[in-house]
């Protein structure tokens, strides 16, 4: 399997401070004629026959997200750019900022014509301060050059809060307040930023977005799986030869990804498992390797594509170890906002700092699964819903682990 570089297409080739360059590689032809395009003939062209969906996690339909947006009577609308790439092991949004960010810039643009949008905010980590640079260099120069018209673009620095990652905290954010989740309903699309329509994508989608216009939406719904199709990035780290970001057809496999990219476990030692999506994502075993990067194929199996994380993990690693750094980290990103999260993860990260000690118990470990229970069903938001899928997926499938790690009786 080859890389197919769609989000990638310039990354190396140009200079990424260099307006002249992506010019010349054909950079704003995309803008130019969706502009030329009535705004429901695009969102039609991205939503029926790209069925292009977000990269960012939650796999939604781009288009019908715009839809919703343009459907709105209000004469207010945002639009969002997420780029506060928080998940472990994520640096595939980075990857596209500090290589080709006028692509960013060119796909918001875009869609900002398709919703009727008039200002719009990049939201990048605080600690991305390259790609901050370079994106605002990018928006100086798109706007020197007139091709952001009276459309305005801010880049905002975050402040490194994890939580940032989901769209209504990021939108709290923006206002000036405690990055915290709104409740939903209502979407972002009908009450988001200073509570007017809001369009909230990822970076990876919006890089697609101008070869989508270009080369056409049948182009893009040709490549990789049917109902998920087109790119995915995927971004290797852990115990594997080479940790590199790469971008795959969809229907593309595991197997291609973590052995024919990654090189396979490093140092001659045998593949344990797989952390796919990020921390807030289960594990998955070397059986499924054969299984496609597509969405819906992913769930199918029990875990989930998330941000592209692909975390490796060797025979000489025991879970339960790698469980308790997951379990201090969410415990660490918790906003505070709801008391089933607040305590649950700081509950969950002493149990697990036990039990990876080998001073745990089974009573624990049963403990840890009720926990688990109540978070999933009351926590506010995603964050503490998911903080022990981690966990519950081991223990699943490393019983023996746990078992190695519980307190030795006298």
């Amino acid at each position: 399997m080859e890389e197919v570089r769609i989000a990638l297409r310039n990354v190396g080739k140009i200079r990424p401070d260099s307006i002249e360059d992506y010019l010349a590689s054909g950079g704003y032809e995309a803008l130019q004629k969706a502009r030329s395009l009535d705004r429901s003939e695009l969102i039609a062209t991205i939503e029926e026959t790209s069925r292009l969906r977000g990269r960012g996690g939650a796999a939604f339909s781009t288009g019908k997200k715009w839809s919703s947006a343009y459907a709105s009577k209000e004469e207010t609308k945002y639009l969002v750019c997420n780029a506060d790439e928080g998940e472990p092991g994520t640096y595939k949004d980075r990857v596209i900022m500090e290589g080709d960010p006028h692509t960013v810039i060119e796909g918001i643009l875009i869609g900002a014509y398709a919703v009727g949008a008039k200002e719009c905010f990049i939201y990048v980590r605080g600690e991305y301060q390259k790609s901050i640079e370079l994106l605002r260099k990018a928006v100086k120069a798109a706007e020197e050059k007139g091709f952001t018209g009276d459309v305005k673009i801010r880049v905002v620095s975050g402040a490194g809060a994890y939580v940032c990652g989901e769209g209504t905290a990021i939108v709290n954010s923006l206002e000036g307040l405690r990055g915290e989740p709104r409740l939903k309903p209502p979407s972002m699309a009908v009450k988001g930023l200073h509570q007017k329509p809001t369009v909230v994508n990822n970076v990876e989608t919006f890089a697609v977005i101008p070869e989508i216009v270009n080369r056409g939406a049948a182009w893009f719904g040709s490549i990789g799986a049917e109902k998920f199709p087109g790119t995915k990035l995927m971004c290797l780290s852990g115990d594997v030869v080479n940790k590199v970001c790469v971008e795959l057809p969809t229907n593309a496999t595991l197997r291609d990804v973590v052995e024919g990219f990654g090189g396979g476990a490093a140092n001659g030692k045998k593949l344990k498992a797989i952390q796919l999506g990020g921390s807030s994502c289960g594990f998955v075993t070397p059986d499924k390797l054969d299984t496609p990067i597509d969405f819906d194929f992913i769930r199918a199996i029990g875990a989930a594509l998330g941000s592209g994380a692909v975390f490796v993990l060797d025979e000489t690693r025991n879970v339960v170890d790698i469980l308790a750094e997951i379990a201090r980290f969410f415990r660490h990103e918790s906003c505070g906002k709801c008391t089933p999260c607040r305590e649950g993860t700081m509950r969950v990260a002493e149990l697990l700092d036990k039990l990876s000690a080998g001073e745990g118990t089974k009573a624990d470990v049963e403990l840890i699964k009720t926990l688990s229970g109540y978070m999933q069903k009351t926590c506010f938001c995603p964050l503490g819903q998911s903080a022990t899928t981690a966990f519950m997926s081991a223990l699943k499938l490393f019983t023996e682990d746990f078992d190695a790690k519980l307190k030795k009786e006298a």
